[in-house]
């Protein structure tokens, strides 16, 4: 049975706190942002916008509310109340629903639109994000690469979009250069939080010799650990609920996205650009997560190259491939 979409309120106490402190010039001197999710908020990917907006919460800049679990028939509707209700700034997902959001924001263009997707800006107040975390996820790949034994790495994703399709094409890229015979077995679920069906998907691919899974949705990282195999966690560190499994992630940050648009907001300035470069290592958008657990039982001639890789990123010698193409896999 589906989810119904919720309407959730966050961190209003602190919100009517600081304005009874600071009186009610203060408290309208906070931005009103609003975001709406196709999918729950702890979803990965929505769960790091969501974090950043809170984090911006927390330090008194903005009051924020969301919306999650929004069908791709209702989008619109939810984004026009927003926009109704005096919110400045709408941030989204709009990879499934291109075509309604940017009509809405024709129709108010007083207010800012920062989505999520695969599209170019639209003048004068639709900016695009995306998550530009190919170079950690190239280096989640040498790991992959290094520590599988029978060179076979299973890899399941949502949907075959620019978005999936970059990560895992690094990830490849990464595991090759480091190990050359390895083999890569490639399935998608189509959909963004579905973890009985991607569980599925990789017992699947573990019982055909995978020792190492990709674990781009939820659901992967629980079938790696029943087998006891290896998972290479995407968007979130999720070792700490699998100690014994996750090797590394790769991580997304959205505060610098989020905490640029806001301020560009604030100064009147907001224009539509494109920010998913503030996704990358140079803007402090993506990183690898660290070892943790797996300090010390990832071999040490490895982890020593995949920090110089790692250097060599941040120092712009290296630059991580962005190849959005549908990933193929090649285990026979």
């Amino acid at each position: 049975m589906p989810l119904n979409r919720r309407h959730t309120l966050a961190a209003t106490l602190s919100a009517f706190a600081l304005a009874a402190a600071s009186g009610s010039a203060f408290a309208q001197a906070k931005l009103k942002v609003a975001a709406i999710y196709t999918v729950p908020v702890e979803q990965q990917w929505v769960s790091r916008i969501d974090k950043a907006l809170k984090s911006a919460v927390a330090r008194g800049e903005i009051e924020y509310v969301f919306s999650e679990n929004v069908t791709n028939a209702d989008y619109e509707r939810v984004m026009r109340g927003y926009a109704e209700k005096g919110h400045t700034l709408i941030v989204g997902e709009s990879f499934a629903v291109e075509a309604a959001a940017r009509k809405v924001a024709k129709d108010y263009p007083k207010v800012s639109f920062l989505m999520g997707s695969s599209g170019k800006p639209q003048e004068p107040n639709f900016g695009v994000f995306d998550n530009y975390i190919q170079e950690p996820a190239y280096l989640t790949g040498m790991i992959a690469g290094g520590m599988t034994k029978s060179n076979k790495i299973g890899m399941v994703g949502g949907y075959p979009i620019p978005e999936v399709n970059r990560l895992m094409n690094a990830f490849m890229a990464g595991a090759k250069e480091v190990n050359p015979k390895v083999e890569f077995t490639v399935s998608f679920i189509n959909s963004w939080f579905d973890p009985p069906k991607a569980k599925e998907a990789a017992f699947a691919m573990i019982d055909k010799g995978a020792d190492v899974m990709y674990a781009e949705r939820f659901g992967v990282s629980d079938a790696a650990k029943e087998r006891k195999v290896l998972a290479i966690g995407n968007v979130i560190n999720t070792q700490d609920k699998y100690p014994e499994t996750v090797v590394a992630s790769a991580l997304w940050n959205m505060e610098p996205t989020i905490d640029l648009a806001i301020k560009a907001v604030k100064d009147g300035k907001f224009k539509a650009d494109d920010y998913g470069i503030y996704s990358t290592m140079k803007h402090k958008g993506s990183e690898l997560a660290p070892l943790g657990t797996f300090e010390g039982k990832v071999p040490a001639d490895l982890a020593a190259k995949v920090k110089a890789k790692e250097a060599a990123i941040r120092d712009g010698k290296f630059a991580v491939k962005v190849d959005d193409g549908q990933p193929k896999g090649s285990a026979k």
